[in-house]
Parts: C-alpha cells; structure tokens; sequence
C-alpha cells in the first residue's frame, strides 16, 4: 500500500465562547489501494490556524509514496528529518499528530479492527468524562457567568446530564462579566477581591454539587507561580480533584515549587508537546495528572508512549480534547486501552451542531460517561459537505 495523496481541509466549526476563532484542521490520507485515513491538528482555537493549516501541507510532501501501515517510521521521520521536528514545538507537532492519526486509522481500516485492539485491546469500556469549562455555562448558547448563583446554576445544569465532575477556570471572569484578557489579569499576585470572588464561586459549586462532585480547577497558565500558590492553598478546603495549569508549563521546577507548596494534585499538558517535553515533570514528580492532546503531542504513536511513562511513575491520564470530533475518537481509542486512564475531557463546543456536523457520527457521553467506538480505526470521518465548504489543498 502507497500513500497517493494527501487532503489538508481547513474547516469551519462553532465555538460555545464568543469571539474566539474554531476551525479545526483535518487530513485526509489517500492510498492507492482506496482506503483513506483522518487526522486533525491540534489548533482548531487559539491564534495558530493558518500555521497549523501550512504544516500539514509542508509535512504531506514528505510522506507521499509511503507505506501508510509503517506508522513509526513515518513518526521518526517526520522528527527528525524535517530539521525543526527534534526541537519541538505546538505546529511541527501537531503536523505530526494529524498525520500520525490519520496513518493510524488507515491501519484499522486495513486490518478491520479499531485502533485501541491495535493498542493492546480494550481495558476500559466504559469512560467517564467531566464537563469542562462551566464559567461559560453549560449549554449550547454561551453564557459568562458571573455571580455565584450563576456557577451554582451551571453546575446542576451539567448534573442533571449525569456527570459527576466538572471543571471551572473560577477567576477567568471578572465581576462584570469580561473573559480575560479584556477583564482583570490574573498574573502576579491576586487582588483579595479577586481571590474572594474566585472563592465564593467554588463553594457555589460545591454546595450545588454536594461532597460527591468532583471539581477540577483550571487557571489557564494564565497566573504565575506566586498566584498560583497563592489561589492554590485557599483551594485546598473544597477537596479540588486537581489543579489545571497553574502556571505555564515551559519551567518545570515552577510546578515542583507549587506542588510543595500546595496540597492539591496538579495537572498540565496541552502545551507540552512529545515525551521529551514530558520528561521533566516526571522526573521532578510535580504532577498527579497529564493533559495531552494527541492531535498536537505528537498523535497515537507519541501519546500512547507518554501515557505509558506517565503510568512508569504513578501518574494518571486526562487526554486533552478541545477540538473538533477527530480529536474526540483519537483520545477514546487511546483511553481504552491505557491502565492509568482518569476522566475524559467533554467540552461545551463538542455538543454544537457547528461542530458534530463536520464529521460522520456524532459520540456523545451518556449519563457523563463514554462508549468507546468499535468501528475499524479511529471510527470517525470527515463527510464530504464538509470538505466541499472548507479550505482544501491536495497535495500529490
């Protein structure tokens, strides 16, 4: 089997939170024996598009009239013959990552199987999965909530859909109702007004959702180290599952300072990129939790290898999803079959038509837990309308 052709569609999808820009980035891989692969790149939101969009295009002109099933060596060239691959970084990785996931899910096809019984088998068959980023409410208009009763209101909303955990940035928000960075900054040390408000809103959650609910905070690393423990040890009497991105993950030796500091389990990974960039934060045992995201670590063949190292020294796995549905199957077919599994990232953008209508099925949880799909490969396409309304180069 050869690569033939390689489709790079920049899509339009719909975000729950207004004003930011989401278009996810696929790839579909063609073979000359007519089975095609998807993957995406993990730059649907943030300011990073049309980098994501090139580096799928630079790196497609490299693989053509390569064996598609032969998914570590393409990984390894892609690292270390495009001469920016072995020093990292959000776009070479997540260029990798499409197609890497793509690659994976012509090999399922090809041998008529899911990914995840090409991973080992499933070990989990059922996932559980949180509702992530209630400030925005948790509903498919978005919504800046503001007061307590807001986050207390959004937090019953997201029970009553059966999930027993939630995640909240609770000082991302200012008092009148401006998401940063047009409202009030959260770096250097927080204002006692904001370390209230922020406090006052978790205990909301808490009441709302009794001892039961676990609460995940995440801060963005959008506060620094001083702020983070700061907020951090104020937070340790609502019992947080853990604390997400308290500080940027670029000094790992700032999350060990926090981790000493504070008695919560810290979690990062979005913005780590392969096990090299992981490495460090195993080894200074600063984190409880990893977030990657597979569409920009390095895809299956990378993440699997860093949920492996991370189960090496007791840490357990949230794979980052905040993309569009290809993102959402890749994580599943992982998490089925990784020991160290926690919960599955659901976020509010997930349940818009915007987003669900850009590919084939639409995997949604149940009762806040997740199916795993069986269908060969990763389970999850492109449709066609999609791709006829996107931004499509081929490359040949």
């Amino acid at each position: 089997m050869k690569i033939t052709s390689v489709d790079v569609i920049l899509a339009d999808g719909e975000t729950s939170v207004k004003g930011t820009a989401w278009n996810p980035i696929f790839v579909r891989i063609n073979t000359d024996e007519g089975i095609s692969g998807y993957g995406e790149a993990g730059l649907c939101y943030g300011n990073s598009q049309m980098a994501g969009f090139g580096i799928c295009q630079d790196f497609a002109k490299l693989i053509i009239g390569m064996d598609p099933m032969k998914t570590e060596g393409i990984w390894d060239f892609l690292h270390r013959k495009t001469f920016w691959g072995m020093g990292g970084g959000m776009v070479v990785y997540s260029g990798i990552s499409a197609i890497d996931i793509a690659l994976w899910d012509i090999k399922g096809k090809a041998l008529n199987c899911p990914v995840y019984e090409l991973l080992g088998g499933k070990r989990n068959d059922r996932l559980r999965a949180y509702a992530s980023q209630i400030q925005f409410d948790w509903d498919k208009t978005c919504s800046n909530m503001i007061t307590p009763a807001d986050y207390a209101r959004a937090t019953q909303k997201a029970m009553q859909q059966g999930y027993t955990a939630i995640k909240v940035d609770p000082i991302g928000i200012s008092t009148d109702g401006r998401w940063m960075p047009e409202g009030w900054s959260n770096y250097g040390l927080l204002s006692n007004e904001q370390i209230r408000v922020g406090l006052e809103r978790i205990e909301a959650i808490r009441t709302e959702g009794g001892e039961e609910l676990d609460i995940i905070v995440e801060l963005h690393a959008l506060t620094d180290c001083n702020t983070a423990v700061q907020f951090g040890k104020e937070l340790e009497k609502y019992q947080i599952f853990y604390l997400e991105e308290p500080t940027q993950p670029l000094n790992p030796d700032l999350f060990r300072e926090i981790a000493d500091k504070v008695d919560i389990p810290l979690a990062t990974g979005e913005r780590s990129f392969s096990r090299w960039g992981f490495r460090p934060f195993f080894e200074n045992r600063s984190l409880g939790i990893i977030q990657p995201d597979l569409c920009n670590t390095g895809g299956i063949t990378e993440g699997k290898k860093i949920c492996d190292m991370a189960h090496v020294y007791d840490v357990g796995v949230q794979v980052h999803v905040c993309g569009g549905p290809i993102s959402t199957a890749a994580a599943l077919q992982v998490e089925a079959v990784i020991p160290n599994f926690v919960i599955h990232e659901f976020h509010a953008a997930a349940m818009l038509e915007g987003n669900i209508s850009t590919c084939t099925y639409n995997y949604q949880p149940k009762d806040g837990f997740f199916e795993v799909p069986s269908l060969p490969g990763i389970g999850q396409e492109v449709t066609e309308e999609t791709i006829k309304k996107s931004r499509v180069v081929t490359v040949r």
